[in-house]
């Protein structure tokens, strides 16, 4: 009800519905409604209980009339509406208790305006025509429509390089340290462990889209998203593994549509198949935040996932980080490292198996569970560079000064390796 303003939201939506108590009022209002160019029919007899029952099986309209006159709290009530009301809607209360201190609550929650009973066509005219204008222009005087839509795509080079714990970290930075509304999207259908992260149960919200991709509004994801804090909203699953993944990719572009409309950020934990899979996913994300480790096998990958976001998609910016490192024990140093991918490593967030461990225990994400850990220190910094987010390259992205192996320096790598080993059995 009083949630932002959402510019293509109200496409699908009828323009008016109202739920009025009596007959007497109806019949002022449905001339009003004709006048205003609307369906008569769309003004039910019933007041607020009669809506919430309606608006929990159908969508909710651009403006909403609700009679209060039966209800007890309507306080109360009123947020009970609020519960199955679309974000956006535009609410006019009707009544007939003549209370300042109830007018004042009732727009405190969020309502648009509040008429007292009796109606009359003036009234109802000049309220409607008010509500209307919600709709006619975006609010451009509010600082936060202003605010750009930042997606992220986290994608690890290989399994267990923690991918996951910065996808769910970030998100939870974003939206409890910045108060930003904020989206979580789990694309590991079946194995996904960022409501795990978060101690959630899952829920049936993203294999719900992915089998019926028509479905997804404004609505579904305000009923299938998982809500974390205030500001973080998360969709994930635990399909059964003896079900396979039949989707096109078709659902989860369209989710991340709607996230743009109704969030500030999102957050794709993206493994690195889907991103082969369906490459359009990255179609429009901002940012892909690579995570990697310091071996041989990581290296390769790196450069090749590297070298596929510059083909597939050169408009998103790409931060290489590099998970738990471990000084002097890395299969590789960063220097050989950072010459084989041909590029600096933008941030090196340390091993801490305690803190792991702790947030694993907590069911809280690592940098809820461990806010002075040196590790949570560079996932912030990581959380300052997305948010610097635009149409500029980061000068982190600039290419690292290329060896004269170029791509070729992981083959000396494994031979330098191969010559150490039977070295230590001799």
């Amino acid at each position: 009800m009083n949630a932002p303003w959402k510019p293509n939201g109200s496409a699908n939506r009828d323009p008016f519905a109202a739920f009025i108590c009596d007959e007497a009022a109806l019949d002022v209002l449905r001339p009003v409604v004709i006048e205003m160019g609307w369906q008569p029919e769309k003004c039910a007899k019933g007041g607020l209980r009669n809506a919430v029952q309606s608006l929990s099986v159908a969508a909710s309209p651009n403006i909403l009339m609700v009679d209060l006159s039966e209800s007890g709290d309507p306080l109360n009530d009123i947020n009970s509406l609020a519960e199955v009301c679309e974000p956006g809607t535009v609410v006019i209360a009707v009544g007939q208790v003549n209370d300042v201190r109830l007018y004042r609550d009732l727009l405190s929650s969020g309502i648009h305006d509040y008429l007292l009973k009796p109606l009359s066509a003036g009234q109802l005219r000049d309220s409607l025509n008010q509500a209307q204008a919600v709709f006619s222009s975006p609010r451009t005087s509010d600082p936060e429509t202003a605010k750009r839509h930042v997606s992220t795509a986290v994608v690890g080079t290989r399994g267990g390089v923690g991918a996951s714990m910065l996808a769910t970290s970030l998100a939870w930075l974003f939206s409890d340290d910045h108060k930003l509304p904020t989206a979580l999207l789990d694309l590991d259908v079946h194995f996904g462990t960022g409501a795990l992260a978060l101690d959630l149960e899952p829920g049936r919200g993203l294999t719900d889209a992915i089998d019926n991709p028509s479905r997804i509004d404004g609505l579904f994801i305000e009923r299938a998203m998982i809500r974390a804090n205030d500001n973080l909203a998360i969709l994930s699953a635990e399909a059964p593994i003896n079900s396979p993944l039949m989707t096109d990719g078709s659902a989860f572009v369209q989710l991340e549509e709607e996230f743009r409309q109704s969030f500030e950020m999102t957050m794709i934990d993206l493994p690195r198949n889907m991103l082969i899979n369906f490459p359009h996913l990255l179609a429009d994300v901002n940012v892909v935040v690579l995570s990697t480790e310091m071996t041989l096998a990581s290296a390769r990958d790196t450069i090749r996932i590297l070298s596929w976001l510059k083909t597939n998609a050169a408009h998103a910016q790409p931060i290489v980080v590099a998970n738990k490192v471990q000084g002097g024990v890395a299969e590789i140093s960063k220097a050989d490292f950072e010459a084989s991918i041909e590029r600096k490593i933008d941030f090196s967030i340390p091993y801490d198996l305690k803190a792991a461990t702790n947030a694993a225990k907590l069911g809280q994400t690592f940098v809820d569970a461990n806010r002075s850990s040196k590790a949570t220190a560079v996932v912030k910094q990581l959380a300052e560079r997305i948010l610097g987010a635009s149409d500029e390259e980061f000068e982190g992205d600039e290419p690292a000064k290329k060896s004269l192996l170029g791509n070729f320096d992981l083959k000396s790598l494994l031979a330098k390796k191969e010559k150490k080993e039977p070295a230590k059995a001799g």
